[in-house]
Parts: structure tokens; sequence; C-alpha cells
């Protein structure tokens, strides 16, 4: 682990408390949070990735969050995992 996953981690748990259950449905916030818990401590967790690339898809085609607010998640979550080639 290093410095820049560790704030990437941390952005993530700040949207989860920002969006909170008025934005996101427990089940939700649990594949975000599942999946940065697995890049984080694990490092591989793709397929957790992914679900997270779906919902925010979902959540953007059903008009609950912007693209942009969306892409910036799965991106904090992209990075608590580790580089392409660092293992």
């Amino acid at each position: 682990m290093n410095n820049d996953r560790s704030q990437a981690y941390g952005r993530v748990m700040k949207t989860l408390a920002d969006e909170g259950p008025a934005k996101l449905f427990p089940a939700e916030a649990a594949i975000i949070r599942t999946a940065a818990d697995a890049l984080l401590f694990d490092g591989d967790a793709y397929d957790e990735l992914a679900a997270v690339e779906d919902l925010a898809q979902q959540l953007v085609d059903a008009d609950r969050w912007l693209a942009d607010h969306a892409r910036r998640l799965v991106d904090d979550v992209a990075a608590c995992g580790p580089s392409a080639g660092v293992r």
C-alpha cells in the first residue's frame, strides 16, 4: 500500500459518507466499499471494480448521479488498487 492508494481510499469513503442513504441504497454502498477494500488490501479485485463500473453506469442512466461524479468515483475506487505492473 502507498500514500496515493490510501488517499484514493479516503476519497471513496468520503463519497460514501457524503452521499449516504440520500443518494445510495445500502446494497449500492456495499458494492463500492467491498471493491475499495478488496483493491486496497488485496490488490486483486477487478471483478469488484467491474461491479462498481456497472453500478456507476446504472446511477447515471437512472439520472441519480451525473456522469462526471460517477466517473470520479470509479477512478477513485480503481486508484485504491495497485498500478498496472506493480505488485
